[in-house]
């Protein structure tokens, strides 16, 4: 780790104009000043086989588990789908909860945090899935405050895709706040 920090986010959605992709490029406007941050790609991670990673990672995976590795903290934009979490997003967990040469997963011990767009209850059910793995992959969970944005009854996003729901702005905030601190508490 260096002086300066640095956090790795990415949306368990491949959908381009997801809102969870559109709150995660809204989290790097709202970060503490002096914080870098990157957005990973999920798009062209495949699907998790041993037979593929027992040949080598492939060059997407490899550059999405360097990239953890290089990262101080995660942010996770998590949707939900079917009550849990999004294929996709346990897919990027499964390849990246491996170990390599004896080493740990570069998730472990990884201070996190997870922020979702969803129907009714905004992402409270996947958020819930999410935390648990995250949880078993001994990683550092930021809880709180919870940013479970709803997009019904009433879409909090204009016609451009700018969320205009200012509670969830300073939890969003809030949260980034929470998991720069924790994380530069670990540092100690």
């Amino acid at each position: 780790m260096t002086d300066k920090l640095h956090i790795l986010a990415f949306a368990g959605s491949l959908r381009k104009d997801s809102y969870n992709r559109k709150v995660l490029k809204l989290a790097e406007e709202l970060l503490p000043e002096g914080i870098s941050y990157e957005i990973f790609d999920l798009i062209d991670v495949p699907l998790f086989n041993v037979d593929v990673e027992k040949q080598g990672w492939p060059e997407s995976v490899a550059a999405f588990r360097n990239a953890i590795r290089k990262a101080d903290a995660l942010l996770i934009a998590s949707p939900e789908y079917n009550s849990s979490i999004t294929g996709v997003l346990k897919n990027a967990i499964d390849w990246a909860s491996r170990g390599e040469n004896g080493q740990p997963t570069p998730l472990k011990h990884k201070p996190i945090a997870v922020i979702g767009v969803g129907e009714r209850g905004g992402t409270s059910r996947s958020q819930l899935h999410l935390k648990q793995i995250l949880n078993h992959m001994d990683m550092y969970v930021v809880n709180k405050p919870e940013v479970l944005i709803a997009l019904k009854p009433l879409n909090p996003f204009d016609e451009e895709g700018k969320l205009e729901d200012e509670m969830a702005i300073k939890l969003i905030q809030q949260l980034l706040s929470n998991l720069v601190a924790y994380t530069l508490q670990l540092r100690k």
